[in-house]
């Protein structure tokens, strides 16, 4: 499937402004009484047409097959929160402490988005297309995912996608892995995550660090494999947990002292206990 289709540099020289200025746009068309979203009535995409298809039409440009809208809703609802820790968490909590509004306080948690959070997923994308490069010259997947581990470890790196500071297996990778293969959408991209993810497990038998394949990772192999250019993965991350952020701002506005110094280790969570989905929802 092609990569996204996000307008490079490239294109948009390619394609200047016509001769009185105006520019143009492919997304949604704007007219008394009509709302068209590429092409789409909205009115009528509303109650046939899930958030997650939306999204992907939006992005993509097409409404995505039945297993694509599937594989991409699980994407969305895998990354919704993280709990009270994550850096961006952190920076909505904080800002809402001060009684500032809730969209400062989202606007804050989404700069929080970096390398290290979130942005990994970019990082994973690339470092899975230089591992297919290698494939598509002739080296074995598990002889290109050797050489990209050894790469990141001698260099005193973490695999990008790989590594978590709190889980010892990712039960949202695990997941998403196990509906991209039920969906048949498992492509080069999840292949080679796995061999990545294999060739560490042999080097932590030998002594080396434990470091699973996490939601970033997944989610970036996943994406990739689905056709979104690596800056579309990033935003699908941020999509994602947008709700988070907005629920936890308000639990912070509503549920605490204003100005009070946050300290996540301080935390007890007195939510629901674990439960089982209805019976419709399996």
């Amino acid at each position: 499937m092609a990569r996204g289709t996000v307008t490079t540099d490239s294109e948009r020289r390619a394609h200047p402004r016509t001769p009185d200025g105006r520019w143009k746009t492919a997304l949604t068309s704007i007219a008394p009484n009509a709302i068209l979203i590429r092409g789409y009535p909205v009115d009528e995409m509303m109650g046939r047409v899930s958030f997650a298809d939306a999204v992907y039409l939006l992005l993509m440009g097409e409404l995505p097959p039945p297993a694509i809208g599937r594989m991409l809703n699980a994407v969305l609802v895998s990354s919704l929160d993280h709990g009270v820790t994550p850096p961006s968490t952190l920076a909505a909590r904080n800002v809402a402490t001060s009684g500032a509004p809730l969209k400062d306080c989202v606007a804050a948690g989404i700069l929080a988005f970096g390398p290290h959070h979130g942005g990994d997923i970019e990082s994973c994308m690339r470092y899975l297309d230089r591992g297919l490069t290698m494939i598509h010259g002739g080296l074995s997947r598990e002889g290109a995912a050797e050489h990209l581990v050894d790469d990141c470890l001698k260099a005193g790196h973490t695999p990008p996608g790989f590594g978590h500071r709190f889980h010892t297996r990712d039960p949202r990778a695990t997941r998403l892995f196990q509906l991209a293969m039920e969906l048949e959408l498992e492509g080069e991209h999840v292949q080679l995550i796995r061999a990545i993810e294999r060739a560490l497990t042999r080097r932590e038998e030998t002594g080396g660090i434990h470091m699973p394949v996490n939601v970033d990772g997944a989610i970036a192999a996943i994406s990739a494999d689905l056709g979104f250019a690596h800056e579309l993965a990033n935003a699908i991350f941020l999509i994602s947990r947008l709700p988070g952020l907005i629920a936890h701002a308000h639990e912070e506005r509503s549920r605490n002292a204003p100005m009070r110094q946050i300290d996540p280790k301080d935390h007890d969570y007195d939510g629901s206990a674990q439960r089982r989905l209805p019976e419709g929802r399996k």
